[in-house]
């Protein structure tokens, strides 16, 4: 039952620390050109200077999107016997068709004054123009145009069910961990140190190498995927450690030291390897984020633990509970979690979704070698694996609003959306292949297995 419940959501799995948290179809690769996202692709629309002038007040408008605004135009210097249109750089961003005849102009003044229209329609800059009609000539000076997302309630709804749902869901998890294993990892550490490891040496290179490779002329989406490979790893990994048959108790362990250890680990590559992505190191690491989530995990285990010491009875409740709930979880967020940020799908491009998948997998692929190089079993490979491809995209999402404006803070958050989207396909596909594995095993066992047929005397 819950394996068809898992089939059907598990290629849209979002991280469980992902949004949760942040809450914002396929554009032009231009819509993120380097640091004016939204702007068309840079050509050269302007002809020689006109005589005439156009001025608009303010020069610079910030519009929620879905919502119109008005400015004021004046023209002056006009020739009376053609006409003028007002445009916007990008129809995707922003509509504006305003048409100004020529028998609208004062034939003393040569003026036009009047207001326009603006309909915002999706996140991003662009500029609102005058040109005259029927010619490439347009007049210097435009309004500068920039579109935000209004913050939502049911943004704030998500945020607040999945924090508590995570909370309830690692409360199972220390009912079901088992102490005695845990003290053994702690005494050999080989494991978790194999996962810090890959977690913040391979991931931050990776992420910045593939943004580089991905994003050359981008530094906006280079720092989206950097800021999701430093990130530490997220609570997703600990699902699929229960439903992937891996290490729980070292999938907790590496998760919570994880998360600690992003204290350092974080500004550490933020401020030597970042420094190459920024002109100038402004990135204050978001520290309270960080402690609240590593509380928030450690908190909800503790009470697990308790009511493991307690109350054995409600402990074997919990464990039985604990994979349903799991399931139940990933429904939950990928439900929520698309109807609450539909419009950053609209984003997707084909370097997004390339993006997307080649920081998890190859953080799987990496992390499983490594593991299995240092003589470690295949439970424990799995799970260092599944550690390090997951990573905490809330972290990262949080780190991108805090140090750009918007709208670059939402339009670059699509990159560790896309990678929390697609991180969960190659889970997927193991998944459903251990189950037709055991299913082919269960098959074969019964086959074997002799028949006794009745024997009958004459």
């Amino acid at each position: 039952m819950y394996s068809h419940m898992i089939l059907f959501c598990g290629t849209f799995l979002a991280a469980i620390s992902t949004f949760a948290t942040t809450t914002t179809v396929n554009t032009a690769v231009q819509q993120v050109t380097p640091y004016k996202l939204g702007a068309e692709s840079k050509r050269d629309l302007r002809a020689a200077a006109p005589s005439w002038r156009a001025k608009f007040t303010p020069q610079q408008l910030q519009l929620h999107m879905g919502t119109s605004g008005e400015v004021l135009l004046e023209l002056t210097d006009l020739p009376t016997d053609v006409s003028f249109e007002v445009l916007s750089e990008n129809p995707h961003l922003a509509s504006v068709e305003h048409l100004i005849p020529a028998d609208v102009i004062s034939p003393t003044t040569h003026t036009w004054r009047g207001n326009v229209t603006i309909d915002a329609l999706f996140l991003g800059s662009t500029k609102v123009y005058v040109r005259r009609v029927n010619s490439s000539e347009r007049a210097e000076n435009a309004l500068d145009l920039t579109i935000i997302r209004r913050t939502r309630i049911i943004d704030h709804i998500f945020t607040g069910s999945v924090a508590l749902l995570v909370s309830l869901l690692y409360i199972n998890f220390g009912a079901a961990l088992d102490v005695t294993v845990l003290r053994a990892l702690l005494t050999r550490p080989l494991a978790p140190i194999i996962g810090f490891l890959t977690q913040f040496i391979i991931m931050p290179l990776l992420g910045y190498g593939l943004g580089v490779l991905i994003f050359p002329d981008s530094p906006e989406l280079q720092l989206g995927l950097f800021f999701t490979g430093v990130s530490p790893s997220g609570g997703a990994s600990n699902i699929w450690a229960v439903i992937l048959g891996g290490n729980i108790n070292l999938s907790v362990l590496m998760t919570t030291i994880s998360n600690f250890a992003a204290f350092g680990m974080m500004p550490l590559w933020i401020f030597t390897l970042g420094q190459l992505i920024f002109d100038r190191a402004n990135i204050t690491v978001p520290y309270e984020n960080i402690a609240t989530f590593a509380v928030s995990l450690v908190v909800p285990l503790a009470i697990g633990l308790a009511i493991q010491r307690w109350s054995p009875r409600l402990t074997r409740i919990l464990v039985r509970l604990l994979k349903p709930i799991s399931t139940c979880l990933i429904l939950f967020i990928i439900i929520f979690a698309i109807i609450t940020n539909l419009y950053l799908f609209e984003l997707f491009s084909w370097q997004i979704i390339v993006a997307g998948l080649a920081l998890p997998w190859a953080g799987y692929i990496l992390a499983w070698c490594a593991a299995k190089a240092l003589r470690r079993n295949s439970i424990d490979s799995l799970t260092i694996a599944i550690e390090t491809g997951i990573q905490n995209t809330g972290i990262a999402i949080f780190l991108l609003r805090f140090s750009l404006p918007q709208p670059e803070a939402d339009l670059t958050t699509v990159i560790p959306v896309s990678v929390a989207i697609l991180t969960p396909i190659p889970l997927l596909g193991l998944y459903i292949y251990k189950r037709c594995a055991e299913r082919g095993i269960r098959e074969g066992v019964l086959e074997t297995q002799p028949t006794n047929t009745p024997t009958h005397r004459y």
